[in-house]
């Protein structure tokens, strides 16, 4: 039997509350470029904190718990960005290696912001656990693992799953699988291309889970630049996962579809500034619009008009400002006659009307 769900659909990382009614929540995925330098990841570190990410993410594997040494059909990628290596040679080349994890979980704490990792196999969680990860994170080709969604989830802590190349089918396996556990998670609408084609985004599909699963939902974006994920926020989209390196130039594994850091914290200000936008549904008048009442059309005498002419085209109009009736008895208005002597400029009341 699932154990009971959480009572809020919200939920927090460190402290951070994330869901609806809270400001998008950051992630800058470091993932391989860090290039094989610890230093840089330290300074990859800086610099998603200095441009305002709430977190910094790292990818938790070795390329013996992720695949084989293997040349044969399959392991060999044709295509994309990695073309020509094996997938043995591509997770060589891209993983974090086990050493670091302590270090840099250490030099974020220090410099204030979350630190968390998408594990690849049990033993990736278990060193996880060790460091005190304050959530996990199940990348888009592992939604299908549900041994691996179970084990993570049975640690008590948040979970965030990418749902990209999953059906709606897989998506809700998955998102069982983490209910059984009666953990807080949400789903991250995905579209695992590197890069992503801004026509391929389906950010349609953010409003959709929401309504689907009922807890928060957000974007991993692959896209280039920062439009895509600033307009998934005003469908609802309330954590943005981007890739982040200190140089496209520097190369690396996802450099090319990363951000730089000035670009990360454009993002970082882009969707808050989006999520401030959305605000609530109504019809109030804001503070910035300050006396625009004021201002806008009214009914006015536009010459002297003596008592007892009859109000007409020539005599009253609908102009700025706004101290005169409104428009709309513009009709009635000229049925009637001037009840007392109106001068020009005076706005028209119900009392300047006469038979």
């Amino acid at each position: 039997m699932s154990k009971p769900l959480p009572t809020s659909a919200a939920f927090e990382i460190d402290g951070r509350k994330i869901g609806p009614g809270h400001p998008p929540y950051v992630i800058a995925e470091m993932s391989g470029n860090h290039n094989g330098d610890l230093d840089r990841a330290l300074r990859l570190i800086d610099a998603a904190h200095e441009a305002g990410a709430d977190a910094i993410k790292l990818q938790t594997y070795r390329p013996d718990t992720i695949t084989i040494d293997h040349d044969g059909p399959g392991f060999r990628i044709e295509g994309g960005l990695w073309a020509g290596k094996t997938l043995y040679e591509l997770y060589e080349w891209a993983h974090t290696p086990w050493a670091w994890h302590a270090t840099l979980f250490a030099h974020a704490r220090s410099r204030g912001i979350a630190c968390f990792s998408s594990p690849f196999d049990t033993t990736a969680i278990e060193l996880l656990r060790s460091l005190n990860a304050p959530a996990y994170k199940i990348a888009s080709f592992e939604l299908i693992d549900l041994p691996l969604i179970r084990f993570a989830a049975a640690s008590g802590k948040p979970l965030i799953l990418s749902t990209g190349l999953g059906d709606f089918a897989e998506i809700a396996e998955a998102a069982a699988t983490v209910r059984g556990e009666g953990v807080p998670f949400a789903l991250l609408h995905c579209t695992s291309g590197y890069p992503t084609p801004a026509a391929e985004a389906d950010l349609a599909t953010i409003p959709h889970l929401a309504s689907s699963f009922g807890i928060p939902i957000g974007l991993s974006d692959h896209t280039l630049g920062t439009a895509v994920a600033t307009a998934a926020v005003a469908l609802g989209a309330c954590i943005i996962e981007k890739h982040m390196t200190l140089a496209r130039a520097d190369g690396g594994p996802d450099a090319a579809f990363s951000l730089e850091p000035a670009e990360m914290a454009r993002l970082v200000e882009d969707v808050r500034t989006a999520w401030d936008a959305i605000g609530t549904a109504g019809y109030d008048v804001k503070p910035s619009e300050g006396a625009g009442r004021d201002f806008r059309r009214s009914l006015y005498a536009v010459v002297d008009i003596a008592a007892g002419t009859s109000f007409d085209a020539s005599n009253v109009r609908s102009i700025r400002p706004g101290g005169g009736l409104a428009p709309k008895y513009l009709p009635l208005v000229m049925t009637r006659r001037a009840a007392r002597d109106i001068r020009r400029g005076e706005p028209l009341g119900w009392e300047m009307l006469g038979v």
